[in-house]
């Protein structure tokens, strides 16, 4: 049984279920919305390394890489141009999805799904036939209009003044209801490994493809991105709704069927009530956006932004979008700069296996403050060796062997500390601390600020780089202090409590505390519930 439960006063309360193999099905298929994200994310600064594909389209960083020998090792990418092609996809996420929100509300998560797989296959296949740099954009585009759809999005007025954007991240959302919740934290991490192995795939790829001669192995590398599309595709006409996303359709017996093939038992009656009950008052609140600048929703507005925030302010984005273009750039030739990003990659995905195995044992902020601290460490490093070897000049020149070794090895320590850290756990936590009547707008938040940050991260990296030097990975390494020290202090632990009692967890912290008063948490569940549990604890 994938029992458990939490104290509530003085009894407990656990609902009933198994981890069923329907269970793993669909959270494994839902899950390769992740494979798309993160192929995309691993091809990207692959081809951008490929010589040919630098001489057909953007020619003036091939003759700063290739002839000019006297270029900063620092500035050699610096092209706006460049990095638009890294980063329109994420600003196209962000724009794209209007009318995806719309679709999500009326016919269920999984045919957002099925829209973003589409236009990913189209983008992909532009991207792969393309002649011009506009054509290469516009594929971009289409695939950052696939993610919008798998990221329902729409355009909302946040109070009277702030005009913001809507971005509800399916795919994690869907993870957290469907997964019984002693399992929730591992399953939900299956859509940050999917990530990890389309990045390894995509590395992989990129690394034997560049080998092909006449120098069109990045067609394939681009091209290839249809295949996790079909995948998410084909899968998504094979999954169900979430009974959570059926009830709020008004479908509660197909909702409750579907709850016991999900929990794999008959008995769901105090599960199922408290779902009801649970959107019954979510469905009576009118304005959630306004909800969400009440008082009582003040832990959970400072985490959808912060945590976002954050996670891409830790510096991977620069190790994933342009891996084999950063090693290229600290002196390693072609080849070796590929096969390194394929060694990161794949330490990526064993420390995120090492997550899955330990976010429901651990807790989130064991992990979360460990990562951290492994992350400082190896930023450092990085920078003095690389400060160390090139200066603030950046003469151009290869590293000796030793030297690469360790550059490569600490990256490799950087990159397991965010992958069993802030990788998942900057989706996990926020898809699981919000409660139903907010869930929707507070996840929104949370997805728009990633990609806000994904975007601008993408877009003035290999600027930053040219001006910053080495000092960026410094840059990088003092905001992983800051969260540190953010998580340490704000973030209370929420490892084996169910979605819909997550109110618990911020009535018993000693700061959130005097935002969320006791029988005040709209949750659903405690609806006409006196307020003698203060001082809950879980277990």
């Amino acid at each position: 049984m994938a029992g458990g439960g939490f104290v509530v006063g003085d009894g407990q309360k656990t609902y009933p279920g198994k981890l069923t193999p329907f269970v793993l099905f669909t959270c494994v298929v839902a899950a390769m919305g992740g494979l798309i994200f993160g192929y995309d994310i691993g091809i990207s600064g692959g081809v951008t390394s490929m010589p040919s594909f630098l001489r057909r389209f953007f020619p003036s960083v091939y003759r700063k890489q290739q002839e000019d020998a006297t270029t900063n090792q620092y500035c050699q990418y610096d092209s706006p141009t460049l990095t638009l092609f890294t980063s329109s996809l994420y600003l196209a996420a962000l724009i794209s999805s209007l009318v995806a929100s719309t679709v999500t509300r009326k016919f269920g998560r999984r045919l957002s799904m099925l829209f973003g797989g589409i236009l990913f296959c189209a983008g992909a296949l532009i991207n792969g036939f393309a002649k011009h740099v506009w054509m290469l954009i516009v594929g971009r585009i289409l695939l950052g209009f696939g993610i919008g759809f798998a990221n329902q999005l729409e355009k909302v007025i946040f109070g009277q003044y702030l005009l913001v954007v809507k971005l509800n991240d399916s795919v994690p959302l869907y993870l957290s209801e469907m997964a019984p919740y002693k399992y929730r934290g591992a399953l939900n991490i299956g859509f940050q490994l999917s990530i990890t192995i389309g990045i390894l795939v995509a590395e992989v790829l990129n690394y034997f493809f560049a080998k092909i001669k006449g120098g069109w192995g990045w067609r394939l590398s681009l091209g290839g991105a249809v295949v996790p599309a079909l995948i998410i595709t084909l899968g998504s006409l094979v999954l169900p709704d979430t009974p959570n996303s059926m009830i709020e359709r008004g479908k509660h017996e197909k909702a409750k069927t579907k709850l016991r093939r999900i929990r794999g038992v008959d008995d769901v009656s105090q599960e199922f009530d408290d779902l009801v009950a649970a959107s019954k008052e979510s469905q009576s609140i009118e304005h959630p956006w306004t909800n969400l600048l009440r008082r009582k929703y003040r832990p959970h507005l400072t985490m959808a932004i912060m945590i976002p925030f954050f996670q891409q302010l830790t510096g991977i984005n620069v190790i994933m979008f342009y891996a084999p273009v950063l090693f290229n750039t600290i002196g390693f030739t072609t080849d070796a700069s590929l096969m390194s990003a394929v060694v990161t990659g794949s330490v990526n995905v064993a420390a995120t296996l090492v997550s899955i195995y330990g976010v429901d044992k651990w807790g989130r902020r064991f992990l979360f403050l460990e990562g951290g601290t492994q992350m400082l460490i190896c930023q450092a490093v990085v920078a003095a060796c690389i400060g160390a070897k090139f200066g603030v000049d950046g003469t151009p020149g290869e590293l000796p062997k030793w030297y690469a070794i360790v550059v490569v090895t600490f990256i490799c320590i950087y990159v397991a500390g965010f992958a069993w850290s802030w990788g998942p756990l900057g989706w996990l936590v926020p898809s699981e601390i919000f409660p139903l009547e907010i869930r929707s707008a507070a996840q929104s938040i949370t997805v728009s600020v990633n990609m806000i940050f994904t975007f601008i991260i993408a877009q003035i990296f290999l600027t930053m780089l040219c001006h910053l030097k080495f000092g960026l990975f410094l840059v990088f390494a003092f905001f992983v202090i800051v969260m540190s020290i953010f998580v340490y202090i704000f973030l209370p632990e929420t490892k084996g409590i169910p979605i819909e009692e997550m109110g618990q967890v911020w009535r018993s912290h000693w700061y959130w505390s005097r935002f969320v008063e006791d029988g005040e948490y709209g949750n659903g569940l405690e609806m006409g519930k006196s307020s003698s549990n203060q001082g809950t604890k879980h277990v």
